[in-house]
């Protein structure tokens, strides 16, 4: 029997899910830079017709670097989690009774960083 599976069991969950938002957020990334190059070969391929078929770039360098951003960003989402297992799994393996303060800084950074994805594809939806 596994000591404390329970906590550890719970810990990989809490990865699993971390890594899931990551990978959700490099999708939103890549279809945000997709959907750009789609744009572009649409009105390029109206030639003449441009006028009819105004279709443009995403507005402003938040359009542009976007979805380089938001993939950035899912793995930074990534690589923090997987540093937060790492700490939380050695602080299992110990005998010692710690305080929760010593995960509170990745939890911050976690949701720092999820908070401000949220926005920006907020944003990117609204203009």
């Amino acid at each position: 029997m596994i000591r404390d599976y329970a906590n550890i069991a719970a810990n990989e969950r809490t990865f699993l899910a971390w890594v899931r938002t990551g990978i959700a957020v490099i999708a939103l990334g890549f279809v945000i830079e997709r959907f750009n190059l789609f744009l572009l070969a649409l009105a390029a391929g109206a030639g003449n017709n441009a006028g009819l078929l105004a279709l443009h770039r995403l507005p402003s360098q938040t359009g542009r670097y976007g979805g380089a951003a938001l993939i950035a960003s899912g793995v930074t989402i990534i690589l923090v989690a997987t540093i937060r297992l790492l700490q939380t799994a050695r602080l299992l393996e110990d005998d010692e009774t710690h305080r929760p303060s010593a995960t509170h800084s990745t939890l911050w950074a976690l949701s720092a960083l999820v908070l401000g994805v949220a926005i920006f594809s907020a944003y990117l939806v609204v203009f």
